[in-house]
Formats: structure tokens, sequence, C-alpha cells
């Protein structure tokens, strides 16, 4: 009773992947290539826009409570994460660039330059956001390629094997269950294959782009209302 039992147990994972031909099992071994890389690209990803987000929230804190540009500088170097941050030193840096070009400039004994010009700092700006969102979204190309490729290769699996049982059901002339069952093992293991690695891939990148696109509504948002700080700052400089 007992053997019986045994002929029933399911073999394990890597018992099944012996028995597989050279073929399936290089097909397995892309796949979980595939697997192992895309999960790394899930979790650093994951990470990384939980820690972006919540140092976003602390970088608005220190800009909405300073009153000075300076200490938002010194504070953007330890939330580097942010990609607020980021935005903020590139407008800084701006600012800096733009006023000491009118020191140099201006006439002697006159007052000290004020103007800052806006469209110069938007274009700035836009372009640290580029920036930061081609930071936010290293990677995502490559869970892209593999939730819609390893269905694919795994499908090229699936026919080998498929074409290895009708291979066998011709060379013994007869299609009984263990003729076939060596080909259909490999059609089906590859499919299952490919299937658990886009699954994941796949239910990752939906997920991480939709927090890629609340972070760059986060760096519109600020962006817009840096502009609007640095515009009533000279506004009230120019009228002194």
């Amino acid at each position: 009773m007992l053997l019986l039992q045994a002929d029933f147990v399911a073999p394990g994972v890597l018992a099944l992947i012996r028995t597989l031909g050279p073929l399936a099992q290089v097909v397995l071994l892309i796949l979980g290539l595939f697997s192992v890389f895309s999960w790394a690209v899930i979790v650093d990803r994951v990470l990384l826009y939980r820690k972006a987000r919540r140092q976003s929230g602390r970088f608005l804190e220190v800009f909405r409570s300073s009153s000075k540009f300076s200490h938002v500088h010194t504070a953007s170097k330890d939330l580097d994460t942010s990609p607020l941050s980021g935005l903020f030193l590139a407008g800084y840096n701006e600012i800096s660039s733009q006023l000491e070009g009118s020191a140099r400039t201006q006439a002697a004994g006159q007052p000290r330059a004020a103007r800052i010009d806006l469209d110069s700092m938007e274009r700035s700006l836009r372009r640290a956001a580029h920036d930061e969102r081609g930071h936010l979204e290293r990677g995502m190309l490559f869970l892209a390629t593999t939730s819609s490729v390893t269905p694919f290769i795994g499908l090229f699996g699936t026919v080998w094997g498929i074409m290895n049982a009708f291979q066998a059901i011709g060379t013994f002339g007869q299609a009984n269950l263990a003729i076939v069952a060596p080909g259909i093992s490999e059609a089906l293991i590859t499919t299952a294959g490919g299937l658990a690695a886009a699954i994941p891939a796949l239910i990752a990148y939906n997920h991480l782009h939709g927090r890629i696109r609340d972070l760059s509504r986060d760096m519109e948002d600020f962006g817009l209302e840096f502009l609007n700080v640095v515009q009533k700052t000279w506004q009230s400089e120019a009228g002194r």
C-alpha cells in the first residue's frame, strides 16, 4: 500500500527539472534568470519609492517652514532620495548663478540685483524633473520586457515539448501515457515557468508605474510652488 502511494507522489521541482530535455532546461534557466533579476528590480524600486515618498514629506515640511533657501539647501542634501530635493537644488543653483551674474555686471554703487529670470528657472526645473523621473524609472524597462517576453519563451518550450510528444508517438507507433508524458511534462513546466516570471513582473510594473506617476505629480506641484515663492520673493525685493 505504501509503495502504491509513493508511486503517485508528485516529484519535487528539482526532480522534474532533471527529467527534462536539454532545451527545456535551457528555457527554464533563461526564465529563472529573468525572474531573479525582475524580483531584484521590484524590491529595489519598492524600497526606493517608499523612502522617496517619506523624504519628500519631510522635505516639504522644511521648505514650507524655512524662511531662507540656504536652510532648505542644507536639508536637501540629507534628503537626497526625494526627487523634490533634486528639483530644489537645480532651482537653487539657477538662482545663485543668475544673482552672481547680475552682481558682476551691475554698476558700482547700485543696490544688489534681485531680478530672477523665471523662464530660465522653469527650464532648469523641467530638466531636473526629467532627470529625476529617469532615475525613478530605472529598471522599469526590464520589468516591461520580462512581462512581455517570458510568456513567449515559455511558449517556445511548450511547442518543443508537444513536438517531442508527437515524435515519440511516431517512433513507437502508439499513444499511451508513458510515451507522451515526457513531452507533455516539458510543455506544461515551461509554460508554468513563463507565467511565473511574467505575472509578478506585470503586476509590479503597473503598481510601480503608479508610484512613479504619484512622485511625478509631486514634482510638478513642487515646481509650481517653488516658482511662486521665487516670484513673490523677487517682487518684494524689487519693490524695496
